[in-house]
């Protein structure tokens, strides 16, 4: 499998059931033109899945390259009736802990926040206000930033979140109004509201 180069492309229109089953299955055959396609069609959002996770473009890279390692291997225990979306977001975020745990990133973007270099979201963010935002969002729990991250972000169903973080619906919804809850109390501190 050739590295992946996350790419700023027009994504794959989505597939209907019988297609996405019929790529599946081809994956799981060995077909490597399957293989590229299936990646290609998945890559670009697990790529900025990962990275609003660690916040490093390399390590995003490497994230997504773990995820569809380890996606492939089990595509056999894939069942269907689950979102594909969600499955390999489960995946990318298991990695992802797992560098945050490695390098531990959490306890450095809580005190070189003001300090550290304009990540690649700074870069994509050029507005001034949705730039506090998002450094307002990484001074959350991990629990927390992770349910806005997937919802507002990444446009999850709650349904989804549920699923990716194997927590019940109630539980995800709790979570969320925290969030908002002290997203909302950190930017009126910020504004002096």
């Amino acid at each position: 499998m050739k590295v992946l180069t996350p790419t700023i492309v027009n994504p794959i229109e989505r597939m209907d059931a019988p297609e996405s089953a019929w790529l599946i299955n081809e994956c799981i055959a060995g077909n490597e033109n399957a293989i590229e396609m299936f990646v290609r069609l998945h890559e670009t959002n697990v790529f900025r899945f990962a990275l609003s996770i660690v916040g490093d473009q390399a390590e995003a890279n490497e994230i997504t390259q773990e995820t569809f390692l380890s996606a492939l291997r089990s595509l056999r225990t894939y069942q269907e009736k689950n979102s594909l979306k969600a499955w390999l977001y489960t995946i990318a975020l298991n990695h992802g802990r797992n560098h945050l745990r490695k390098q531990k990133i959490l306890e450095r973007l809580k005190t070189e926040e003001s300090h550290k270099q304009p990540s690649p979201e700074d870069a994509i963010i050029q507005d001034e206000k949705e730039a506090v935002i998002w450094s307002e969002l990484n001074k959350l729990d991990e629990r927390h930033r992770i349910v806005m991250i997937l919802r507002y972000f990444h446009e999850l169903s709650i349904s989804e979140i549920s699923e990716i973080l194997d927590v019940n619906e109630g539980t995800i919804h709790s979570r969320l109004h925290a969030a908002r809850e002290r997203l909302r109390s950190q930017l009126e501190n910020i504004h002096g509201e």
